[in-house]
């Protein structure tokens, strides 16, 4: 299939790009550059740099491609952000995706996997947390993720539009040529390893005070590759799961300072860090149920043991230490 990957230079958008390519598929790669890297796209895609602000831009890019799916990883996606800047958000992840489906629907493009996010649920009421956990997300990022999977349910009902719904949770580690190298780091492992190096002189961590055993965050982290796994099998089963929503995670939750803890244990470093008052809208547990995923789509976990999460990212740290050449 020609698959157009939106956010193609960015964490998630540039391994899925690779995943794809490497099970034969053609992919046309679409980054404004904002936040992605030029050089996190495979030289094997198609890339356009281009805006999903920009109607008649998404325009070209569907006249000029064969376009039978789209993978939609392009967006907003940090939670502090979000609290301070509602509106880049909804323009951003409702707005732009809004554009995007109009060309879907004026092409004939039918098949759309989109990226979401564990923080449509909020605060769970139960761990791990199942699909059908009610939704209440306790911040913009969550809330405008939330607004766009109901506009697709939407799309659904009056063009047919086939979709899957991807809720993940902790992003982490790396394939062997690509990582986590955002402009604006605020992810855990990458911190935590940006200070192994001695990139950062300490590293915080946010919220000393949860109920939680050591008092920090808990988080279930899923290696990148089992995630990009996960969008693939939704796009080559879309026929039998229209309009499904999967978690993607691991069941198991891992606090901050255990996260810490393990990757002093793997680079033989020591990790200074500090604790530091809560960030606004970040739960205290959250914990993926994947047995939905497991019994529809045959998904299974190969990477996500937070030893080679941990490992895989920091191999590709050591190889890029200051990250994307660009």
């Amino acid at each position: 299939m020609n698959i157009l990957v939106t956010g193609a230079a960015g964490y998630i958008g540039s391994v899925c790009s690779e995943v794809l390519l490497k099970r034969g598929h053609q992919v046309i790669a679409l980054d404004n550059l904002q936040e992605g890297h030029r050089s996190a796209v495979p030289p094997a895609a198609t890339f356009i740099q281009g805006d999903l602000a920009d109607r008649p831009q998404i325009e070209k890019v569907f006249s000029a491609h064969k376009i039978d799916a789209v993978m939609h990883f392009a967006g907003e996606a940090l939670v502090a952000k979000s609290v301070r800047e509602p509106s880049t958000f909804y323009a951003a992840n409702v707005a732009c995706g809004v554009n995007l489906l109009d060309a879907m629907v004026r092409h004939g493009v039918d098949k759309f996997i989109f990226s979401s996010t564990a923080a449509t649920y909020g605060e769970p009421d139960t761990v791990p947390i199942p699909e059908d956990h009610r939704k209440a997300p306790i911040n913009p990022y969550g809330k405008s993720k939330l607004r766009f999977e109901e506009i697709l349910a939407d799309y659904r009902a009056y063009t047919g539009l086939k979709y899957v719904t991807v809720r993940y949770f902790n992003a982490a580690g790396a394939s062997a040529d690509r990582g986590e190298n955002h402009r604006m780091e605020t992810h855990l492992i990458p911190r935590v390893l940006d200070t192994a190096l001695g990139n950062l002189p300490e590293m915080e961590i946010f919220g000393f005070d949860y109920p939680t055993p050591d008092g920090t965050c808990v988080r279930d982290f899923i290696h990148v590759l089992d995630i990009s796994d996960s969008h693939v099998l939704a796009l080559e089963q879309i026929e039998r799961v229209p309009g499904e929503a999967f978690n993607v995670g691991t069941t198991s939750g891992y606090s901050n300072l255990q996260v810490v803890q393990a990757a002093e244990r793997i680079t033989g470093r020591k990790v200074p860090h500090r604790l530091s008052p809560r960030r606004p809208g970040d739960p205290a547990i959250l914990v993926a149920s994947n047995e939905k995923l497991k019994r529809l789509l045959g998904w299974e976990p190969k990477h996500s043991s937070l030893e080679e999460i941990i490992q895989s990212a920091w191999d590709w740290r050591k190889r890029y230490p200051h990250g994307y050449p660009d």
